[in-house]
């Protein structure tokens, strides 16, 4: 069985390899193995910015299963042929983007851009902040990464409102945003990107949150329209911190760049030292499945 793997010394870094099973490794530079009439299972690179790892999907004639190092797989979906299993690294990066998530809430509540600006100045410029103890924080999409997140706001002395696209014990609609919106201090943004969330926070979501309200969106950039945003942010009447945007990347001469009230990340949710290990150690768990003939697990299947 022919595997495409992105990391280099596959059998040592994955602890030896099953049975049967041969790799050639492609990482995403250069060009493909000459194997591609043959490979049954790919696992891409972690990236969202080389379409060419995704866009040879489709020449794979053997092709068995496609192992996304991302959560989101909405970006190599379309060049899945059907009779393909597609799985997602759901659980990969919860840790990761849970971090930045807390890390960007604390960082615009408590005002570190101003303390930077303020020692790239040379100048003491003391401010009174509103941190985050006794906020009420809305997580929308309440999945493995929002429940993430929760577990490390618990010591920071905050509600926590949940919503999801199925209501649960705890855990609301997404028809009862309209009533929770006007309830939090920050709103947290951690669904995946499917036709139901693309534009989801529009004029009226923005307008439904209370005044000095933070948005951050740690999961897609066009879960967001970014004019509606930029007219809230322009206004003074919303702060937001951004991990993901629409467009992505963003070009130089955007105005997001340089509009008020927003910190802006470059999609780094995920890029921390722990994200190696722990791909490799589900690339591992997948191939001695996949090899044995048992389910795979976070096989997608809708629109989830």
């Amino acid at each position: 069985m022919k595997v495409w793997l992105p990391i280099h010394n596959p059998e040592q870094v994955l602890g030896g390899l099953p049975e049967g099973v041969e790799v050639d490794v492609y990482d995403g530079s250069g060009d493909p193995p000459a194997s591609i009439d043959e490979v049954e299972f790919y696992v891409p690179p972690y990236t969202l910015a080389q379409p060419e790892v995704w866009e040879i999907i489709p020449r794979m004639r053997s092709l068995k299963v496609v192992q996304l190092l991302t959560a989101g797989f909405e970006h190599v979906r379309p060049y899945v042929p059907q009779g393909v299993t597609l799985c997602n690294a759901r659980g990969l990066h919860d840790t990761a983007t849970s971090e930045l998530a807390l890390t960007l809430m604390l960082a615009v509540l408590r005002g570190v851009p101003d303390f930077v600006r303020a020692q790239d100045a040379g100048e003491w410029r003391f401010s009174f902040q509103s941190g985050l103890a006794d906020k009420t924080v809305l997580i929308v999409g309440y999945g493995s990464i929002g429940a993430a997140i929760e577990q490390r706001l618990q010591p920071f002395e905050v509600e926590v409102l949940r919503v999801a696209r199925s209501p649960r014990d705890g855990v609301a609609g997404y028809e009862s945003l309209p009533e929770l919106l006007p309830r939090a201090d920050v709103v947290v943004l951690a669904v995946p990107l499917t036709e139901e969330t693309r534009g989801m926070v529009d004029e009226k979501f923005l307008a439904r949150m209370k005044d000095g309200a933070l948005l951050v969106n740690v999961a897609r950039g066009p879960v967001v329209v970014t004019d509606a945003l930029l007219t809230e942010l322009a206004s003074g009447r919303l702060r937001a911190a951004l991990d993901v945007t629409d467009p992505e990347p963003l070009p130089p001469d955007h105005p997001l760049w340089r509009a008020p009230n927003v910190l802006i990340s470059m999609h780094t949710g995920g890029a921390t030292a722990a994200a190696f290990p722990r791909g490799v150690r589900l690339i591992r768990e997948q191939l001695h499945r996949y090899a044995a003939g048992q389910p795979l697990i976070n096989v997608i299947t809708g629109e989830y």
